[in-house]
């Protein structure tokens, strides 16, 4: 496995890591989860069984991937972020068969200390603000702040706020890529500059 493991991980068998990846202090991958090439998987992080990690993940510092969670290319979590899988947990009731879906889309950031509800999506390189709690489906570059979660405005490819309303009929350019975002109600699409 071309991939660095720090020597006080644990990686269990059958555990599918990709070229690149970087496994740090203290991380466990059970034997079931899928990670890409180039993850990144923090100090002290945890991967369950039924966990798929895209390419070029970034997974910070005391992060738990719990069963049922799925990560497409280049999702960032921040520190100490939460996902859960159990909508209404109790210690004293098995609900392993009740575990929710969670789908994190592709170049989405999920602020340090938020918490991600299970059953949710979260869209295309939106932006959750740290200590935001999610917990409904999220629109391709929405950016989420507060508890519970709410839109306050949209966020680029690049990571920086645009200058858009949050519905209507209106698109501008990002300053740093030259691509054009295009809002039609309330979804923003981007249309890649070719220059």
């Amino acid at each position: 496995m071309s991939c660095q493991i720090h020597s006080s991980a644990i990686v269990d068998d059958g555990a599918q890591i990709g070229e690149g990846s970087r496994v740090w202090h203290f991380v466990h991958v059970c034997g079931g989860a899928r990670i890409g090439k180039g993850v990144s998987l923090g100090q002290n992080v945890f991967v369950g069984n039924n966990v798929v990690i895209g390419d070029l993940c970034k997974v910070q510092n005391n992060v738990s991937v719990y069963d049922n969670v799925t990560l497409e290319e280049g999702v960032f979590c921040g520190p100490s972020m939460v996902f859960t899988n159990v909508y209404n947990p109790r210690a004293l009731i098995e609900r392993k068969d009740q575990y929710r879906d969670t789908l994190v889309r592709r170049g989405a950031t999920l602020g340090a200390n938020c918490t991600v509800v299970c059953g949710v999506t979260i869209g295309a390189f939106a932006f959750v603000g740290a200590g935001a709690v999610v917990q409904r489906d999220v629109p391709d570059f929405a950016l989420m702040v507060g508890v519970p979660a709410r839109q306050i405005g949209w966020m680029s490819v690049h990571g920086e706020r645009l200058d858009l309303p949050l519905e209507g009929n209106a698109e501008t350019t990002c300053p740093h890529t030259g691509d054009t975002y295009v809002l039609k109600g309330s979804t923003l699409s981007c249309e890649e500059s070719h220059s």
